[in-house]
């Protein structure tokens, strides 16, 4: 029974959020290919619940939301909010990421062109991007002038969970079936005009 109560933890601590006791069933039955049953299921789970109750546990497992959670003990409330503000990432302005998919598909890129493809200024999007640190100055063009080349940095690959340049999806991964709302008729469907 050990070894099902750490699948048990295991699952928990992985969800996203508070996972329901039906729902910790169905991937338990489907895992150990075998009927668990939810009495052997509550349980582990209060045998959990016990052993995350001791002082030597930052956390506890949770009844919450109509499911179970692992979540942090009252006592290091205060440490964790002071990690979340720091570290907390703001949201990328629709501007500033139509601006940091031109740099990524089209790096080295200068501001003209950017701006000549969107038909607006780039000039805030740029800056945005290049305080988060996600763009940078790649050098300077050979045209007139002599324009600033930007670039995505490794915080950018980091950021989308990519390991270089070449993993971003081509234009022709893209289908125009995705992007559409609703189903396509078929030809018996199409309506005709009398």
């Amino acid at each position: 029974m050990e070894f099902l109560k750490q699948h048990i933890e295991a699952l928990i601590f992985a969800a996203p959020q508070a996972i329901a006791l039906e729902d910790i069933k169905s991937v338990l039955d489907e895992s150990m290919q075998n009927d668990v049953a939810l009495s052997d299921i509550q349980a582990l789970i209060a045998q959990t619940q016990e052993q995350y109750r001791q002082e030597a546990y930052a956390f506890e497992l949770v009844e919450i939301a109509g499911g179970y959670q692992f979540l942090t003990k009252g006592a290091y409330h205060n440490t964790v909010a002071i990690h979340l503000k720091q570290t907390t990432k703001k949201r990328l302005s629709q501007a500033a990421l139509e601006t940091l998919a031109l740099i990524a598909y089209k790096q080295p890129v200068i501001k003209s062109e950017l701006e000549e493809i969107r038909g607006v200024s780039c000039d805030y999007a740029l800056q945005k991007l290049l305080e988060k640190e996600l763009v940078f100055i790649a050098g300077r063009s050979e045209g007139p002038g002599r324009p600033l080349l930007y670039g995505t940095t490794d915080k950018f690959m980091d950021y989308l969970g990519i390991n270089s340049i070449q993993d971003l999806p081509k234009p022709k991964d893209f289908k125009e079936i995705e992007n559409t709302v609703g189903e396509t008729p078929t030809l018996e469907e199409t309506p005709t005009e009398s």
